[in-house]
C-alpha cells in the first residue's frame, strides 16, 4: 500500500497552483498517494490576516509568485475574476463569496472521486494560467472534463454541501494540528513541509524512507 501525503491546498492560492506539478511527480517517483485536502483561502479564515501592520506581506506575495511562476516556465496571470471578492486597495474581505466556497467543495468532490489532484491542476492553470472570466461559460465543465470528471454531475453532488462543509472544516483543523496555517502545506508521517519550494525537501524525506518508485 502506497504512503499517504497529505497537501492542503487552496483555490485561491497562487502558490497551491504552483506546487501541483511537484505534486504529482511525487506521486511518479514515489510510492505514495497525494490527498488533496482543500481549504478556504487563509483571507476568509481569517480576515485579520489582511489587518493594516500586515499588508506588506500581502503585496510582497503579488510581487513574488509571478516571477517565481517565470522561473518555473508556466504560465501565470492574476485571476480575473478573484477567486474570492476582496478589494486589493485596503484587502478588506467581501461578506459574500460567490466563487470560494464552490471551488473547494468541488475539490473535495473531485478528491472523493479519485481526481483530486487532476481536478486541482486543470482548474488552477484556468484561474492563473490566464483565462478571463474562468466562471462563465463552459470553462470550468472543460477543466474538469480533462481532469476526467464531469461538472454537472460535481455540482449536483455539492449542491447539499453539509459534509463538502464539514471536510473543509475538518481538513482546517488537520493543518492547524499538523503545525501550519499557509499553503500549500504537505504533510507526511506528521510532518508538514509548507510551501512549494520545500516539495525537494519532502522528496529527501520521502528517500530516507526508502519509497522511491523502481
Amino acid at each position: 500500500m502506497d504512503a499517504v501525503v497529505d497537501l492542503f491546498w487552496s483555490f485561491r492560492s497562487p502558490y497551491s497552483y504552483l506546487a501541483v506539478p511537484g505534486a504529482i511527480r511525487l506521486e511518479q517517483d514515489f510510492r505514495v498517494k497525494v490527498v488533496l485536502r482543500p481549504v478556504l483561502p487563509l483571507a476568509v479564515r481569517d480576515p485579520s490576516f489582511f489587518s493594516p501592520d500586515n499588508v506588506k506581506r500581502a503585496k510582497y506575495i503579488i510581487v513574488d509568485w509571478p516571477r517565481r511562476a517565470e522561473m518555473l516556465g508556466v504560465p501565470h496571470a492574476w485571476p480575473s475574476p478573484d477567486p474570492i471578492v476582496q478589494d486589493m486597495k485596503n484587502f478588506k474581505i467581501a461578506d459574500e463569496q460567490p466563487y470560494i466556497y464552490r471551488l473547494s467543495y468541488l475539490g473535495v468532490e473531485a478528491e472523493r472521486r479519485g481526481r483530486g489532484l487532476a481536478f486541482a491542476r486543470e482548474v488552477s492553470l484556468m484561474i492563473f494560467g490566464g483565462t478571463r472570466d474562468w466562471h462563465l461559460g463552459e470553462h470550468l465543465a472543460q477543466a474538469a472534463q480533462r481532469a476526467g470528471l464531469e461538472l454537472a454531475a460535481m455540482d449536483a453532488a455539492i449542491a447539499e454541501p453539509a459534509s463538502h462543509r464539514a471536510r473543509v472544516e475538518e481538513n482546517q483543523r488537520a493543518l492547524a494540528d499538523a503545525g501550519h496555517w499557509g499553503v500549500p502545506t504537505f504533510v507526511f508521517d506528521g510532518e508538514p513541509f509548507f510551501g512549494e519550494d520545500r516539495i525537494d525537501t519532502l522528496r529527501w524525506r520521502l528517500g530516507q524512507h526508502a519509497l522511491q518508485r523502481s
